[in-house]
């Protein structure tokens, strides 16, 4: 049964909204006050598809689920949307709490998410980029030959058609129409639309003024998905379900295209416009903060896409001038991303991310830094942040030395001839401390754990063969001996459990983070070996709405083996009368053949094998 079918159920079988106080869902459960638990049938809920269990306890009715109750959870909200408003759930009582920081790490991770299907594309196609760059100017290809053209195409592909891409995979994310997505994305990036940006020409929309801009190679798609994920419920309860699928589109398409063009547009060219002005007066009268500036924040100036306004400005210096002071200063930004990725290569023993650190650092260095960003840096955060400081280091001493470009050419390593001439030695000398200083304070401050070797080595009986690590310093306790029948039963599969010692949950294996409740007592794992863990920590504590509970990792974050990832006060939760017992489930483990490594004191060892 699909999770709208099983929502349906329960509701039938509670007795619907009449019948419940309040609903809501931890790691596992939906959990219900009910209003009268004589009407709902126990036996009829247990034997539902999709239900493993149904549970009794601290007053609440709770139905086990499993991995996916929280879309179990939304479908019985979107059939009872009243059920929503009085809410107390952890998720809930987290996000009326949120703060400035917690909300920017979630949008790097939203953004960090989109990118990750098709970074090693990306990665792939920068390097033929840089590659076909490097034939050019050792005299190999010219630019109007078949060969160079078809492979431009071939590496320019992805970058040109980004906003598509995009839209497809953030649709995902936010679970709206993936194909209206792209349909409105390649809308943005028509040949129509593109040659109408080219020439700055306006065009009217009944009667308003548009000024169409290029929207290549931008991010603006997320901003139209997350405009698309409020419009389409509306136009879907519009449209009756013999025509929706075909009209809903419609309406979606007329609107936000026409949205973008008049709104967002000229919004991106009047903010680009401004920073122009800016950075332009500031080099003429202070050349040092127009380094740091530049240097610094214009790998985020480009994020953003309000860097059109700086290029042909930098163009007409070379034009009028003969040179322009500001490029060279854009090859730190660029040279400290670099610098970055190398050291997540040198640093980090994940397979996945050392490789993908390896290639980015190849096409960063070739100007190309859209997989080193939102593959590398942007995902791990203090990364991005310290290049960034990288950048504004190289970008200053490249000011101070006067070095000029006399040819436009994007910011990579191949661009260095174009500045020969004042100030070169010095402006290389940036550069290089730019990029040395990027992969120093990466490697050293970059947050990048190295892992730990386990001890004991995982069975060899089978490829899948991995060990997992103690979540927690304690004392190691039979499973079957909780209180808690769910994990004592081992019905959400085997594990372990540990009666803490400390309040330092750590990763039990390199893994990505697939499941994060906001209130921290509940995180889920997926190794990159395919074991799916689930850490509890407590029982019952959800009600705790994130009291005494600190995650330090994000949704979608890699991993390494004892990587922190969640902070409790144990003691502070007992006094709440709460059990702290930590609780770790391998919740795929009939695929497995599952060992448990004794009992007693754990440390760094492995306390189960799976083979």
């Amino acid at each position: 049964m699909n999770e709208s079918g099983l929502a349906q159920q329960l509701l039938n079988l509670i007795g619907g909204k009449q019948n419940i106080n309040q609903v809501w869902h931890c790691a596992t459960r939906l959990r219900f006050t009910l209003k009268d638990r004589a009407k709902v049938p126990k036996d009829k809920i247990e034997a539902l598809d999709g239900v493993i269990t149904v549970v009794e306890a601290s007053g609440q009715f709770q139905v086990v689920i499993g991995n996916n109750v929280g879309d179990v959870y939304h479908e019985v909200v979107k059939l009872e949307p009243s059920l929503s408003e009085g809410e107390t759930s952890g998720e809930t009582a987290a996000q009326g709490k949120m703060t400035f920081k917690s909300a920017f790490n979630s949008l790097l991770t939203f953004i960090s998410g989109v990118f990750t299907p098709f970074l090693g594309a990306m990665a792939g196609a920068g390097i033929l980029k840089g590659l076909l760059s490097l034939a050019v100017v050792m005299g190999w290809l010219t630019a109007k030959s078949g060969a160079y053209q078809i492979w431009w195409a071939a590496a320019d592909g992805i970058f040109y058609f980004l906003p598509i891409a995009l839209a497809f995979t953030a649709a995902k994310q936010l679970k709206v129409n993936q194909f209206v997505s792209m349909a409105i994305a390649a809308a943005m990036v028509s040949p129509g639309i593109v040659a109408l940006g080219a020439k700055a020409t306006t065009i009217d929309f009944f009667g308003i003024p548009v000024v169409p801009a290029n929207y290549t190679a931008t991010v603006l798609p997320i901003l139209l998905v997350v405009v698309q994920k409020f419009l389409e419920p509306v136009f879907n309860k519009l449209w009756h379900e013999s025509v929706r699928n075909i009209l809903a589109p419609v309406c979606l398409l007329v609107v936000i295209v026409p949205l973008t063009l008049i709104v967002v547009g000229p919004i991106s060219a009047t903010v680009s416009s401004w920073l122009a002005t800016a950075i332009v007066s500031l080099n003429k009268s202070v050349p040092i903060l127009a380094g740091l500036v530049l240097g610094g924040f214009w790998q985020v100036i480009v994020i953003f896409g309000v860097h059109w306004a700086l290029v042909p400005v930098m163009m007409n210096n070379i034009a009028q001038n003969g040179t322009d002071l500001m490029m060279p200063i854009l090859l730190p930004a660029v040279l400290s991303q670099a610098g970055a990725a190398l050291a997540v290569f040198l640093r980090t023993r994940d397979a996945k991310m050392k490789s993908l650190a390896g290639s980015s650092t190849i096409t960063a260095l070739f100007g190309i830094t859209e997989p080193t960003i939102y593959g590398i840096t942007l995902k791990l955060k203090k990364p991005f942040y310290l290049a960034c400081v990288a950048g504004a280091v190289g970008g200053m001493i490249v000011a101070i030395s006067g070095a000029g470009a006399n040819a436009a050419a994007l910011a990579s390593v191949l661009s260095l001839p174009t500045f020969i001439g004042k100030g070169f030695g010095l402006s290389v000398v940036g550069d290089v401390v730019a990029f040395a200083l990027g992969t120093v304070l990466t490697y050293f401050f970059g947050g990048i754990n190295a892992g730990a070797k386990t001890k004991i080595a995982p069975s060899a009986n089978s490829e899948l063969g991995e060990a997992l690590a103690a979540p927690v310093k304690g004392v190691l306790v039979p499973l079957t001996g909780l209180a808690d029948e769910v994990f004592a039963s081992e019905t959400m599969g085997k594990g372990v459990a540990i009666v803490p010692e400390n309040g330092m949950v750590k990763a039990p294996v390199a893994g990505v983070i697939r499941l994060l409740y906001p209130t921290g007592h509940a995180i889920g794992i997926q190794s990159d070996k395919g074991s799916e863990i689930l850490i509890h920590i407590g029982i019952d504590t959800v009600n705790l709405k994130g009291k005494h509970f600190q995650p330090l990792v994000a949704q979608g974050q890699h991993v390494e083996i004892g990587t922190p990832l969640v902070q409790f006060d144990h003691e502070a939760i007992e006094k709440e009368g709460y059990e702290s017992t930590v609780m770790m489930i391998v919740t795929n483990s009939d695929q497995y053949q599952i060992a448990t490594l004794g009992q007693g004191a754990t440390d760094d060892r492995p306390v189960m094998t799976l083979a």
